[in-house]
């Protein structure tokens, strides 16, 4: 089994819980924490080190897309809506019927929308830009408040 590390991140909305191998970032996710636990060391894969610092230049608003290499773990199913998720632009909107469009399975809106749950890589796969047809916010892992708070971060950085 490959060996796998933890790091923290402490954004505005937060501590993020980054967890990856030395090839790839395996999950982003909000961490109850009220403080980082682990911190950057020399010894710190650089793929942790880069999601890191990528994270760091999206909450400042200086980066829009992500770089670093990640890896889904889910169903093929979960990995075609997350990879639909990723087409969602920067400081826009879209609905689970968008993306049940998207992947040309209209009625799987449900289904759809159990995979956007199953999401372990916040902010890099924006589930968070999901909200209902109705134009308003609908769950997030994370909180609704921190999906308020990504939407309004993105849209005031947006050019």
């Amino acid at each position: 089994m490959t060996k796998r590390y933890k790091l923290d991140y402490e954004s505005p909305i937060g501590v993020i819980e980054i967890i990856g191998t030395d090839k790839a970032i395996l999950s982003i996710l909000f961490s109850e924490e009220i403080k980082k636990e682990t911190v950057l060391q020399a010894e710190t894969p650089s793929v942790l080190t880069e999601c890191y610092n990528q994270l760091d230049e999206y909450f400042k608003g200086q980066r829009k897309e992500f770089t670093f290499p990640y890896y889904f773990e889910g169903t093929d199913f979960q990995k075609t809506v997350w990879n639909a998720l990723t087409k969602i632009p920067y400081a826009k909107t879209g609905s689970y019927k968008d993306i049940a469009v998207s992947i040309g399975n209209e009625k799987a809106i449900r289904a759809v929308g159990s995979a956007n749950g199953k999401n372990k890589l916040s902010i890099v796969i924006p589930c968070h830009r999901i909200i209902g047809s109705n134009g308003k916010l609908t769950g997030y892992a994370g909180g609704l408040w921190r999906k308020e708070w990504l939407l309004q971060h993105e849209k005031a950085h947006h050019i």
